[in-house]
């Protein structure tokens, strides 16, 4: 029987021992399709609090926002706090319920590499002289990434420490990634990994199954072409409806069908015959825990989809 390379294993085969991810949302940060720089509202499915039990939890009276451009960031401590602070509670919940002794910091919602270099280094020094920390995962956009930052993020592997950046991807279409208000097309990507690879930075590519009007070809068609560029690990996720969004209103007028767990178990199925044995299967579900939730159902506990998806792969002798 297969036994995928899950994250767990990964960890475990890389440091000997268990090492969990711990999600760190900070203020301030956001994304270039949400600020206007190259497009507003975000993406029609995107409601980060949805996923970011840290994200609920920040100041909801700060409205201060950095990008690119901010010159001076009146932040950066407020920041810094969150990180210590979320740090230390999701550490010692990880160590006392589960004696989980090695942590990856998960820079989770909006982009987190969209903001000026000297923010990010001060955030990134901190975050790795944390106790116990083994490195960080930091999720982004392909189009957030400027001259210094990969050199900053080699620094931190030269030092020893496992570093990856999460690009979030969702679709190989530019037809799907205008429909979605990506702000973004594929353009440069396949150069970017290479650069980003160069850098010794290990790449985790996202994708989404269950875009608005693409088919199982065209799903499979960007799993392999993600593959083709160049990737360390990968993230599969179902796309869900969730309320106040534009794919909400899309999905009211009967103009959107959310995928079946059926039709995505299949496609997980055949997602995982073409993955290289030696790629990180980082997550393939995903779901909101609250009333947030309009469609499909199956999404709101990811237990659920767990269960229904080893089931699957125990026939075809695969284990997760």
């Amino acid at each position: 029987m297969r036994e995928l390379l899950t994250l767990g294993r990964y960890f475990k085969k890389q440091f000997g021992q268990r090492v969990r991810k711990i999600p760190i949302s900070l203020q301030g940060f956001t994304c270039p399709n949400i600020d206007g720089t190259v497009a507003r509202g975000g993406c029609i499915y995107c409601r980060n609090e949805s996923f970011s039990p840290s994200l609920k939890k920040l100041d909801s009276s700060i409205h201060q926002k950095i990008n690119f451009s901010t010159t001076n960031n009146p932040l950066l401590s407020l920041q810094k706090k969150q990180l210590q602070e979320q740090f230390q509670w999701h550490a010692d919940f990880n160590k006392d319920k589960f004696d989980v002794q090695k942590y990856m910091l998960y820079f989770q919602s909006y982009s987190n590499t969209y903001a000026p270099l000297d923010t990010l280094k001060a955030i990134y020094d901190l975050g790795m002289q944390l106790p116990n920390v083994v490195g960080m995962s930091i999720g982004t956009r392909v189009d957030c990434i400027k001259d210094g930052l990969l050199e900053l993020l080699q620094s931190y592997v030269q030092s020893g420490k496992e570093i990856w950046l999460e690009y979030g991807i969702q679709s190989v279409y530019d037809k799907t990634l205008e429909l979605t208000n990506r702000g973004h097309s594929t353009k440069g990507i396949p150069e970017l990994f290479e650069k980003t690879r160069k850098h010794n930075i290990k790449i985790c590519a996202h994708l989404i199954y269950g875009l608005p009007y693409e088919d199982e070809e065209m799903m499979l068609n960007s799993l392999k072409t993600t593959l083709s560029w160049g990737i360390d690990g990968i993230k599969i996720h179902p796309l869900y409806v969730l309320k106040d969004t534009q794919l909400a209103k899309m999905y009211k007028n009967q103009e959107y069908t959310p995928i079946t767990l059926e039709s995505y178990g299949n496609l997980i199925i055949k997602s995982l015959k073409i993955i290289p044995e030696d790629i990180v299967i980082h997550r393939i579900s995903s779901g909101a825990h609250d009333d947030l939730l309009l469609e499909p159902k199956w999404c709101f506990d990811k237990n659920i989809q767990m269960r229904y998806l080893r089931e699957k792969l125990l026939q075809i002798g695969i284990k997760y």
